[in-house]
């Protein structure tokens, strides 16, 4: 399949995905968002895969939604298609027969975070950035972001991390619980491809057999948090306190929210 804003290749049982939109981070934008629930269903029914990389082009990850589209988005109806295509992209990634692994370089911020929080393994460089940083535009988390959390840290800790929204370092999130491996600079690639090959070496059916299992009984719950996000993101987004968010980011100055 041909895209314009992600690029996948299919060799030896593996696949890797790449976001592709590098000039502005690897924000997503609708048709990014759209290809990726089309990549992640095309992928779900690919028996030949059995081990998914997602990563970003150039320096980033991913710095999550792409900000122009949140502040030329303000019709209702463009706004259910975008939560149709995060909800779409999100539970075929739950649901995928394959081990996914998310290989974070510069920044995963945002829905880049919670993408890569909804893969099985996640590696991370020592001199990238960590956010779930949706509280600083008044926003709350999606992309799962809410439910991904949760099953990485425990109710309390995703609500303090959520509501903080702070910059973590990769050493902080490996203490908590949010990644599984940090890497030096330069040698993300060697050990990606030694983790890759190690589960293409192991009895992967099995591993997946185990997976599939697990998945499928949290399956009902994903689906509602997701069904819930997008029923507060578009309360939220019609808060003076978004607004305030939207301006202050673009402004590169301090909120100043009230509540409203």
């Amino acid at each position: 399949m041909a895209y314009e804003t992600i690029k996948v290749d299919i060799a030896d049982r593996r696949a890797t995905l790449t976001f592709n939109r590098p000039k502005i981070a690897n924000a997503m934008n609708l048709l990014m968002m759209q290809e990726l629930a089309d990549c992640f269903e095309f992928l779900k029914d690919n028996p030949e895969v059995q081990i998914l990389v997602i990563k970003g082009e150039g320096k980033i990850f991913s710095a999550g939604g792409d900000i122009k589209m949140m502040m030329t988005s303000g019709d209702p109806v463009d706004f259910e298609i975008i939560m149709g295509y995060i909800t779409r992209m999100v539970l075929a990634l739950y649901q995928l027969p394959m081990v996914t692994v998310a290989q974070i370089q510069g920044a995963a911020a945002g829905l880049g975070f919670s993408l890569a929080l909804g893969c099985d393994v996640i590696v991370v460089e020592e001199n990238s950035k960590l956010a779930m940083n949706f509280i600083g535009i008044g926003l709350v988390p999606d992309g799962g972001g809410h439910f991904f959390m949760k099953e990485r840290v425990g109710i309390t800790k995703a609500k303090q991390l959520i509501w903080q929204g702070n910059i973590m370092e990769p050493k902080e999130a490996l203490d908590l619980g949010l990644i599984d491996q940090i890497v030096e600079k330069g040698e993300m690639e060697a050990t990606v491809d030694q983790i890759v090959g190690k589960f293409l070496a192991s009895p992967i059916l099995a591993v997946l057999e185990t997976k599939a299992i697990l998945h499928a009984q949290k399956l009902p719950e994903l689906k509602k948090v997701l069904e819930m996000e997008a029923a507060a993101q578009s309360r939220m987004r019609k808060t003076d306190d978004h607004l305030e968010g939207i301006k202050a980011f673009i402004e590169k100055r301090t909120q100043q929210f009230k509540g409203k």
